[in-house]
């Protein structure tokens, strides 16, 4: 939806025919048909599906394709090709399938896209501006940080609020009225609990290693604030509060004002992968790019990347490309 109000014609398949005919009424594609040599492929299928599909598509002479699975790793190792970057929106709600579509659903939304030392820099170029011109905001990640950090923010919640309402449905036996009392904070955290169940055990499975590495430190934490209830150590208590509200209220929002961005321009060897090593810098440095630019030299070895950032992010970012052996140079938009 969000491509083909971008001006993009959209063509899908899916094994289920039923699916492609739905697509079709709601607006989603334009047309049913089958993968080709098409601009760009994007690969929406459970995560054991899909370097097969994406296979498939390259195959067929697609230019570009990206997927969007949850679980970044194993496609991303599997699939050589320059022509793919593995990717992952980190958006959605609660509705299955094309019930829950929307061309908005990407609107301030984090799109992760996990290169490799295989992925072309004009295919991370290209996929970046067709993800941020959907609203989302593009970052990228080396596969297996992804998949560490997603397993936090993302699968263990899912587990756990699916913990929670077996709790509760587990107390509903003895006292029928806990589920009748079960709004607020208890519906808010947990709404992801009525997500499609389908996906979730390939996702488990693909990312075990971080979910039981998340899952333990989770453990340990309810184990602490368990006896800190018991205890009734109420300053200790209140300072875990107060330190997880001034958190949760620093998470992240909507991009700043153009006033407040800055250039960063960096001239860089002509090599596959810079583009890659660069933003992911600026992941490391939790330091979020708006917009990417590269320019390949046709006078010599050397091409030019320019980054849209922060003002106030933009020493610590240059700093740490001298570091790596670059020269950056800050421009100011005023």
């Amino acid at each position: 939806m969000a491509l083909r109000r971008d001006g993009w014609h959209v063509t899908g398949f899916d094994t289920d025919p039923q699916r492609t005919t739905d697509a079709i009424a709601v607006g989603a594609i334009d047309r049913i048909g089958e993968p080709g040599p098409y601009d760009l492929g994007v690969v929406a299928t459970p995560v054991d599906q899909l370097a097969g599909a994406a296979q498939q598509l390259l195959e067929a002479g697609t230019k570009l394709v990206t997927d969007v699975g949850s679980v970044k790793t194993p496609v991303a190792t599997e699939i050589t090709d320059p022509r793919f970057v593995a990717g992952h929106p980190m958006a959605g709600n609660e509705q299955k399938g094309l019930t829950g579509s929307s061309a908005e659903l990407f609107d301030g939304a984090v799109w992760v896209l996990t290169p490799t030392v295989h992925t072309d820099d004009n295919t991370l170029t290209e996929v970046r501006k067709i993800v941020t011109e959907f609203g989302a905001q593009a970052i990228v990640l080396t596969p297996e940080k992804h998949d560490r950090l997603v397993a936090l923010v993302s699968h263990v919640p899912m587990l756990t609020a699916t913990t929670l309402v077996r709790v509760a449905r587990r107390w509903s036996s003895e006292h029928r009225a806990v589920l009748r009392l079960a709004a607020g904070g208890f519906r808010d955290m947990t709404r992801i609990a009525s997500a499609n169940s389908a996906i979730w055990p390939g996702i488990c499975s693909a990312n075990s290693t971080a979910i039981i590495e998340a899952l333990e430190q989770l453990i340990d934490e309810l184990k602490e604030l368990r006896g800190i209830v018991a205890g009734n150590d109420t300053d200790e208590l209140l300072a875990r509060l107060e330190e997880a509200r001034k958190t949760r209220l620093n998470l992240p929002t909507t991009a700043p004002e153009t006033s407040k961005l800055v250039e960063l321009r960096v001239i860089i060897p002509d090599e596959k992968g810079q583009l890659a090593k660069i933003a992911m810098l600026a992941a490391d440095l939790d330091i979020n790019i708006y917009d990417i630019h590269i320019v390949h030299s046709v006078e010599g070895p050397h091409g030019l990347i320019t980054i849209l950032i922060q003002s106030d992010s933009a020493p610590q970012m240059r700093d740490s490309l001298i570091e790596l052996g670059y020269r950056p140079l800050i421009v100011n938009l005023g």
